[in-house]
């Protein structure tokens, strides 16, 4: 079992039980934040010493390399695909390598002007691999920084959302052992496209009865995001299955005849 189905199995087993389920994904983003932090820093040792320049050229030629994959000159420069793709409708790899190139210019002059203006300043990280060791001045520790916060970023955005696709059949598949429901009652399977619909989409999971098929969503949100259950409802689903579900939520199901399930409240079928 690798790390990612462990969280899954994880996540489904807090939901049953009614348990929050946030620290796993949390736990995951922390782990892999660590671990990329760990092997960035190798790599800033490595480049730091292989550079025969004292000027912030080393980081370029090391991490801007246009060897590297898109995603990870994009990280390095402070940005993410996704950021680049939003602001030019693109993210092709000519086009994030132009767009990284020049936000790294930008993002260098203006930690240039901080520390023009901030003079008290002093700051200095400082990397120790084995016996070597390196010295990062100000300028380049603020870039350093910057990569690791944009790093943290979009793990937490990118896992945040996987992580909840992944669960999402899983979990349905143990509501339906729970419930003791025959699996001829439920389609696990080809639900991924629904070719009967003009927008051709992922499904969550299918019930099925007397040859129909009625569509299931999941949606594991909190109290903070109450549109992800509009969506649902303009989507006109058969049974919403949902972490936490408002009061106004399970008003506005019921009066549109879909049935629910909200996890911190029992089994209500409209």
């Amino acid at each position: 079992m690798t790390l990612a189905d462990q969280i899954v199995r994880n996540i489904v087993t807090r939901v049953i039980k009614s348990q929050d389920y946030r620290i796993e994904i949390v736990n995951l983003i922390n782990a892999e934040f660590l671990q990329f932090v760990v092997d960035f820093f190798k790599k800033i040792v490595a480049a730091k010493l292989n550079s025969e320049d004292i000027t912030i050229d080393w980081y370029k030629k090391a991490f801007m390399n246009e060897n590297l994959s898109a995603a990870d000159i994009a990280i390095n420069a402070g940005l993410n695909k996704k950021t680049i793709n939003n602001m030019y409708g693109s993210a092709t790899r000519t086009i994030v390598i132009e767009a990284a190139n020049e936000h790294f210019e930008s993002l260098y002059n203006n930690i240039q002007t901080l520390v023009e203006i901030e003079k008290e300043i002093e700051l200095a990280l400082t990397v120790k691999l084995k016996s070597v060791s390196v010295e990062l001045n100000v300028s380049e520790s603020l870039i350093v920084i910057n990569t690791l916060a944009v790093k943290r970023s979009q793990l937490r955005g990118g896992l945040w959302s996987a992580t909840g696709k992944s669960v999402e059949k899983y979990l349905m598949l143990v509501l339906c052992k729970l419930y003791q429901i025959d699996k001829k009652y439920y389609d696990a399977e080809n639900f991924v496209k629904d070719k009967t619909k003009k927008v051709d989409r992922e499904i969550d999971f299918y019930l099925v009865n007397n040859g129909k098929k009625y569509l299931c969503e999941v949606k594991l949100m909190g109290k903070g995001n109450p549109e992800s259950a509009d969506a649902i409802f303009a989507r006109k689903s058969d049974l919403f299955v949902a972490d936490t579900l408002s009061q106004q939520n399970k008003n506005q199901a019921d009066e549109l005849k879909v049935s629910w399930i909200a996890f911190s409240h029992k089994l209500h079928l409209a």
